[in-house]
């Protein structure tokens, strides 16, 4: 095989001597691998996080809620993945599924043979589902989960209704699609479907008056689908039981499919299965699933539809292969074997209750830390193991902010908040080998939400680290990241 470099024609040996093995790979120093990535994956990324503390070291393992760096440091990571991670870094019975499948040479994917570890996991998505949420397709990312149970809820309705609605504040993916469908700030605009319309996030009188809006001279509604996050996970905003059983009704009166996007809330995290499973008798016509349900290791996604949407849409000869078996990764092997065990490990080991006494632990101390600093912690808010903390200062430790931001940033109004909120994760992560993250929609929370395997001392020592890190002073924070991180990246 020969290859053509510009001018240079590249001959086969030169290519193999050329090509990182995964022992190469692992060999490359924390500088190698930056040269590598400003050179072929991006520049800018390198520079943005390595100007924000992160990104200097590299992780030599990971198990349970700890991250071990190459050189020796041991990170508590609270991050939870941002959603992945309910199970913990490598945990062992995931790992043994892994391993167990990939000794007895099991087949991978084929379009033509059918798939017992989809068959079982479909099995068991209907068994812990409310009514008939029963009829399952499992895509590679929760975007791509979205996009399905978008493209099925058109299909129900045959291409007769053009509307979708979607909140104002959601967040559903990056894809065309699923980016249109999105409410949160982008900085550029991508084209998307045709017909996406918006509704305040928890307001049925806005959802009802946008329903409404879109009502033909004939009577009949042009909406197809409404899709909601039950749980917002960019905001930690939850939707009232009484507002999804009022749009719950109005679906239903309108012939509307209701899809509940539980991608990042699901498999426990904010203390039920799933969250809209802590409302009896409230079933949605599909859900999406990702994030925790591969385990954290498999890139698995899922949507699960009522057999009342899902099979006049699809179970006819003509439209059998329209999506479920059309799409070359779906009934991936290892993939759907790892989900299983992902799934058996939330339920066998309760994840939704462990989640609850993470919440329960979380809350307290962080109630007690905001009556030390009010004048630091605005609001704490979220859901069992999703936590987010909303932190403020005052008037003139904002305006500093504002003044001291790099050029191009300043121009973000919410900018003040984001560096108070990054200058305490960088002490976090610098000072106590704390891992966190926040979020870049609204007020842009401190997102506390480790994984469910967390214990209480792990819990406990996020809360005395933290303590004592509001306890230096924000100023001290904020000028450190301020002067150290963020104004190297544009000077």
């Amino acid at each position: 095989m020969n290859v053509t470099k510009g001018r240079r024609t590249v001959t086969a040996t030169q290519i193999t001597t050329d090509l990182l093995s995964v022992e190469d790979a692992e060999r490359l120093s924390v500088g190698e691998v930056h040269d590598l990535y400003r050179r072929y994956v991006n520049r800018s990324q390198v520079k943005l996080m390595t100007s924000l503390g992160f990104g200097r070291e590299l992780v030599d393992h990971a198990e349970g809620c700890w991250i071990h760096t190459r050189d020796g440091r041991r990170i508590l990571d609270f991050t939870g993945g941002v959603g992945v991670l309910n199970h913990g870094h490598n945990h062992p019975r995931i790992l043994e599924a892994r391993r167990k499948f990939q000794e007895r040479s099991r087949m991978e994917v084929h379009k033509t043979y059918f798939s017992p570890y989809i068959a079982a996991l479909g099995h068991n998505l209907a068994a812990l589902l409310p009514e008939d949420l029963t009829m399952s397709f499992f895509p590679n990312s929760g975007a791509e989960a979205v996009e399905g149970a978008v493209k099925l809820a058109y299909k129900y309705h045959d291409g007769k209704r053009g509307t979708i609605l979607s909140a104002d504040i959601a967040f559903h993916g990056k894809l065309l699609g699923s980016g249109g469908l999105t409410g949160a700030q982008s900085t550029f605009t991508f084209p998307t479907i045709p017909g996406i319309d918006h509704f305040a996030f928890g307001d049925l009188d806005s959802v009802r008056e946008t329903v409404a809006r879109h009502r033909r001279a004939d009577g009949t509604s042009d909406v197809y689908a409404l899709l909601v996050e039950p749980f917002s996970a960019t905001t930690m905003r939850e939707c009232s039981e009484e507002f999804l059983r009022g749009v719950r009704d109005l679906c239903t009166a309108e012939g509307i499919v209701l899809i509940f996007d539980e991608i990042h809330s699901g498999w426990g995290k904010t203390g039920s299965l799933f969250h809209f499973m802590r409302y009896p008798g409230l079933v949605p016509d599909v859900m999406t699933t990702s994030k925790a349900f591969g385990g954290g290791k498999s890139s698995i996604s899922g949507f699960v539809a009522r057999e009342s949407v899902f099979r006049p849409a699809y179970d006819n000869l003509l439209d059998a292969l329209l999506q479920s078996t059309s799409t070359t990764y779906y009934g991936f092997g290892e993939e759907a074997a790892t989900a299983i065990e992902a799934v058996r490990v939330a339920v066998e080991d309760d994840y939704p209750a462990r989640a609850r006494a993470i919440g329960e632990q979380l809350v307290t101390g962080l109630k007690r830390i905001q009556n030390r600093f009010p004048d630091l912690i605005a609001d704490v808010q979220g859901a069992g193991a999703l936590q987010g903390i909303f932190l403020s200062g005052s008037p003139r430790l904002i305006e500093l902010a504002a003044r001291y931001a790099p050029g191009g940033l300043s121009r973000d109004p919410l900018l003040p908040h984001k560096l108070i909120t990054a200058a305490v994760i960088n002490t976090m992560y610098q000072k106590h080998g704390v891992y966190l993250y926040y979020t870049l929609n609204g007020k842009s929370p401190l997102v506390a939400a480790p994984p469910l395997v967390a214990g209480e001392s792990e819990v406990a020592y996020f809360l005395t680290a933290f303590e004592e890190t509001l306890a230096l002073g924000m100023p001290q924070l904020l000028a450190a990241l301020i002067k150290d991180k963020v104004w190297s990246l544009w000077n």
